[in-house]
């Protein structure tokens, strides 16, 4: 059996490039008593040798973990990965890495990832959306860290926000077909309350209708979020079944409106012509579809952009107040409706 070769120390590097080890440690720190021609020397010895600096007891000598804690309902939705991306790409310059958990829309597993997460200190904590539970609301609250809610604009935050309102997001597109003559407008959503973000979509588009006098019944259900094309198709054909005069349709996100707009073509239903279909999120699937999808920009990008500004001025004492960014979503009006 091949013994395992030892692994290259602080101290062996120190040794090579003829520095103490502090310095060796101070380079890979980025601290600036090192100069940059002796930190390139530290750092090409180090790259020979194939030694890896061990962050963990340093960090455990200055307090400081490094990392930003970060729950997202899913890991494969691509709005929350540009999101995770645009916050990634922000902290990086500080050298904060993100330590992620995934609640799959399920609050109570929020409340145990927020518990598992402040175990290991982060320096931050970002959540997805505004409702946690009791419990994980004490958690953050007494975290004694920055708490960044995003993607919603909760009416009590724990502490800074960025986000939008995803019932003012809907409000407007129904706006924008009833402003066309478009009055019996149907929503297709989860049937359950796990997604809060899209039980605000439908929230929006039920008091939207009814401010314009208008009937808001016309509610189907899909399954339990993230809402698949499969179920936006089969939700789809039960619309057509029940509610063959239904104008327009406003579906919780683009993965649903696809497949509804998919089970349009196979009963030979012309979109928009005998019927209009929005989604939400501007998901690349919706460019490209024929015709190609009406739907709205939350910006998910800009909401990890924003909250990774938001910690670095934190950290750096630019930032004092709890801080309330609001994006703007934008109406994409495309092929697939008036």
């Amino acid at each position: 059996m091949t013994t395992p070769r030892k692994p290259p120390t602080m101290a062996d590097v120190a040794r090579v490039a003829g520095v103490s080890p502090m310095t060796v440690s101070r380079a890979f720190k980025q601290d600036t008593s090192v100069s940059e021609a002796t930190r390139g020397a530290i750092l090409k010895v180090a790259e020979d040798l194939g030694y890896v600096f061990d962050s963990t007891a340093s960090n455990l000598r200055s307090q400081r973990t490094n990392f930003v804690a970060v729950t997202i309902p899913s890991i494969n939705n691509a709005n929350f990965a540009d999101t995770v991306g645009g916050l990634s790409d922000g902290l990086k310059e500080r050298g904060l890495q993100i330590l992620l958990g995934y609640t799959n829309y399920d609050i109570v597993e929020e409340e145990r990832l927020i518990e598992q997460l402040l175990r290991r200190r982060p320096e931050a904590i970002v959540v997805t959306g505004g409702r946690h539970t009791e419990r994980a609301r004490r958690l953050l609250e007494n975290a004694g860290i920055p708490v960044i809610e995003t993607w919603d604009l909760p009416e009590a935050p724990l502490g800074h926000v960025v986000g939008f309102s995803n019932a003012d997001a809907v409000r407007g597109m129904v706006d924008h077909f009833v402003a066309r003559g478009v009055t019996r407008i149907a929503f297709i959503g989860g049937d359950a309350d796990r997604d809060t973000r899209g039980t605000d979509r439908r929230s929006g588009f039920i008091a939207a209708m009814r401010a314009h006098g208008l009937d808001a019944s016309r509610l189907i259900a899909a399954g339990a979020p993230p809402i698949s094309m499969r179920e936006g198709a089969d939700a789809m054909g039960r619309l057509l079944d029940s509610l063959p005069d239904t104008q327009a349709v406003i579906c919780v996100s683009d993965l649903s409106a696809f497949g509804a707009l998919t089970e349009c073509q196979r009963r030979g239903v012309d979109v928009p012509g005998r019927i209009s279909i929005a989604g939400f999120g501007d998901y690349e699937i919706g460019a490209v579809s024929v015709p190609t999808l009406t739907t709205i920009n939350p910006f998910p990008r800009d909401i990890g952009a924003r909250a990774a500004g938001l910690i670095v001025d934190l950290f750096s004492g630019a930032q004092t107040d709890p801080a309330r960014i609001e994006i703007e979503p934008e109406l994409l009006v495309r092929g697939s409706s008036v």
